[in-house]
């Protein structure tokens, strides 16, 4: 039971928290403009900021809660209390539940690895035209055909499926291995940087069983990891700015120095996933315990 003046609180913090991590991309929406670094965020995983800034507190139940009898999986105990309906919710999500959590087990089993250099991005633009590129406001940090013989000299190992995917078609068999969605809980590991945004989707996905605040944090990880991506891609993000107000300068994966600074924010990158992971395991878990009980 949490007391109503307790998750009161818990819910204004949330609030407030994530109306300043989506200020600046509702301000851009507002003027119709859009930025090649975020907007990922908002197009790819398809949170919107309303749906980000619900808190849900997981498992439990809270007192005074009466008008959260209308939001989806809550029902209301008596006259005032709330918590979510696990059998509903179960009964509707729970194949995306066991997906969820045995993808994340695994990846958590398997070894990271460290040595892909954000090549999956390059491969995305490999013998593309200027016109076909997906940012086609931003310009190639050392054109089009230094960044082909950047991706023809080094060995590509990309993991991830949903970045594989999106090789184009002359760069995908120079790609050492072929994921695909069958084998994703086969191949995905923590050093990668597109499984490690996608620990946000996976805490979207699952909703109300994941607290408010874990979802944040997931978020944030995922928007500190998508500057990085950009940095690292061939695409020259020179004049835009990181979340801390930092520019973006780029990190050139095509040199020696390059490689070990990718390198050191994968590393970090890991860690901080994995971390998260565990987290999402834990409210799995919680919610089937509370379940069951």
């Amino acid at each position: 039971m949490l007391t109503e003046a307790a998750w009161r609180l818990r819910e204004a913090d949330h609030q407030r928290r994530a109306d300043a991590l989506t200020a600046a991309h509702r301000e851009r929406k507002q003027r119709g403009e859009k930025h090649p670094v975020e907007d990922f965020l908002w197009t790819y995983y398809s949170v919107k900021p309303s749906e980000l800034r619900r808190w849900h507190p997981g498992t439990g139940v809270l007192e005074g809660a009466a008008d959260r009898a209308s939001w989806k999986y809550y029902r209301v105990h008596g006259e005032h209390d709330a918590t979510i309906d696990l059998d509903a919710f179960f009964a509707r999500r729970g194949g995306t539940v066991d997906y969820v959590d045995d993808l994340l087990r695994s990846t958590l089993d398997h070894a990271p690895r460290f040595g892909c250099f954000g090549l999956h991005e390059w491969a995305m633009v490999y013998r593309m035209t200027p016109e076909q590129l997906r940012h086609t406001s931003l310009p190639l940090r050392i054109g089009h055909e230094a960044t082909d013989r950047v991706v023809e000299s080094h060995p590509i190992g990309c993991t991830h499926f949903d970045a594989f995917r999106f090789f184009t078609p002359s760069a995908a068999p120079l790609n050492a291995l072929q994921p695909t969605r069958e084998t994703q809980p086969e191949l995905e590991q923590s050093g990668c940087l597109h499984a490690g945004m996608d620990v946000y989707k996976w805490a979207a996905k699952l909703g109300p069983i994941i607290p408010g605040e874990l979802l944040l944090d997931c978020f944030e990880l995922a928007r500190d990891i998508r500057e990085v991506d950009m940095q690292a891609s061939p695409y020259d993000v020179t004049g835009f700015f990181g979340a801390d107000g930092s520019p973006l300068t780029p990190i050139a994966i095509e040199t020696a120095e390059g490689k070990r600074e990718y390198v050191r924010r994968q590393r970090v990158f890991a860690e901080r996933g994995d971390a998260l992971r565990r987290r999402v395991l834990a409210a799995i878990s919680a919610a089937r315990a509370a379940r069951r009980a």
